[in-house]
């Protein structure tokens, strides 16, 4: 297994049960940690892992050993919204140089159609000199990770498989029907663009429900009500509107559209969502502010509560929380913060805010919960009334009771 986080540590695990696994990382300190027991991510309990038979290492020969490698590294976007696929190409590399004749190799990671064939491919072979197809074998599952649920756990779900030929497929099919249900995919390229729509559906489903939400608020109407009225349609699929970041549906998109332009095609649904769902923080902080300059507070104090992509997940990457500090602070808020999953100096080096647990807050003209963390949320309105006199709550979720507030001079607002 190369690449030990959210997405690969679980697989050893469970792979853990039937194979002899060797766990690769080049991060010491991760490794250390799963040596004592421990998920720094804290997605495994410490139980599990330690009934798991896993031999974690920083060394990458251990590689020569294996006759199945999974490669399951990060696949982010660039400062342009174009793929990085620096990771996956380093990853490639490195199994290449580690690759034994006859092992076939299966990439977890989100990409477009054809970067493992046409990108990952040629550089395992020219790193190991053996030729794919005769000397070792290819073939993609793509991850269906989802941070915090217990529910939809890896051995719980359907793992779409595909392999460069019928025997390869039959190969990664008997690996991943060790602990869960497989669906075999004709390709490999098809395997790539489900996984990728996957997140691209999700993605426009929220970029509507955040374009009605905004609709809605002009109409004097909540979302809330709508949609819970719309969901007694048998055919309605509710959605909630909400910031959409993390690793997955706010970065997966760009990878289908990137190569859908070098194919000559510009996509405009996908991006017109993307656009929607990438401008939401900054819709957020205006509603804030906006609100708090009607009450007279021109230079305002901010509390911000929940700093990372998603309640009760400690993963930070690509948190929408950024985006909204920022644009407060843009409009001359002065901002403070608190998460209770992160430390201090990941919230000031990451978010650039101190990080204040509520009971050592004093006054503040506005709080704003947007992901609500299990201790957040036992936060109740009546923790917070005598520190906000007549200012503003944001709560993204709903999380805070509206008819605890209709009796204060507490503006309330939500998506």
């Amino acid at each position: 297994m190369v690449g030990l986080g959210y997405v690969g540590l679980p697989l050893a695990v469970e792979l853990s049960k039937q194979y002899s696994v060797i766990g690769l990382d080049l991060n010491e300190s991760k490794i250390n940690s799963f040596k004592k027991g421990h998920d720094p991510n804290e997605e495994i309990s410490d139980e599990v892992l330690a009934r798991a038979s896993i031999d974690y290492t920083n060394q990458s020969a251990e590689l020569k050993k294996c006759s199945f490698i999974i490669v399951a590294v990060p696949t982010p976007i660039d400062n342009d919204l174009k793929p990085d696929l620096l990771l996956v190409k380093a990853a490639s590399k490195l199994v290449g140089e580690n690759l034994s004749q006859g092992t076939i190799v299966v990439f977890e990671s989100t990409v477009y159609p054809g970067v493992t064939e046409d990108i990952c491919q040629p550089i395992i072979e020219q790193a190991s000199g053996l030729k794919c197809g005769s000397e070792w074998k290819i073939g993609y599952s793509p991850e269906r990770v989802n941070p915090g649920d217990k529910k939809h756990t890896i051995d719980k779900i359907v793992k779409v498989v595909s392999g460069m030929d019928k025997e390869t497929l039959e190969s990664v099919a008997e690996v991943y029907g060790s602990f869960t249900n497989v669906h075999k995919a004709p390709n490999i390229k098809t395997a790539e663009a489900a996984k990728v729509i996957e997140n691209i559906q999700r993605d426009l489903n929220i970029a509507l429900m955040n374009e009605l939400s905004l609709i809605f608020e002009k109409l004097e109407i909540k979302t809330k009500d709508v949609i819970a009225a719309a969901s007694t349609k048998w055919n309605f699929h509710p959605y909630r509107p909400g910031l959409v970041g993390g690793h997955c549906i706010g970065v997966d998109p760009y990878y289908l559209t990137f190569r859908a332009k070098e194919l000559d095609y510009d996509p405009e649904v996908i991006l017109a969502g993307r656009s929607l769902n990438d401008h939401m923080p900054i819709i957020v902080a205006n509603r804030i502010i906006d609100k708090l300059k009607e009450k007279g507070i021109e230079k305002p104090k901010v509390y911000v509560m929940g700093l990372t992509f998603k309640e009760d997940v400690k993963d930070f990457r690509n948190s929408k929380a950024k985006d909204v500090i920022e644009a407060l602070k843009k409009s001359g808020a002065t901002v403070i913060g608190w998460d209770p999953l992160l430390d201090d100096d990941t919230i000031e080096k990451e978010f650039g805010v101190r990080n204040i647990h509520p009971k050592d807050l004093h006054n503040t003209d506005a709080y704003v919960i947007l992901a609500p963390h299990n201790e957040i949320r036992k936060i109740t309105i009546h923790d917070i009334i005598d520190k906000i006199h007549n200012g503003v709550i944001f709560d993204l979720a709903g999380v805070i009771k509206q008819s605890d507030i209709l009796a204060n001079d507490i503006t309330y607002l939500t998506l």
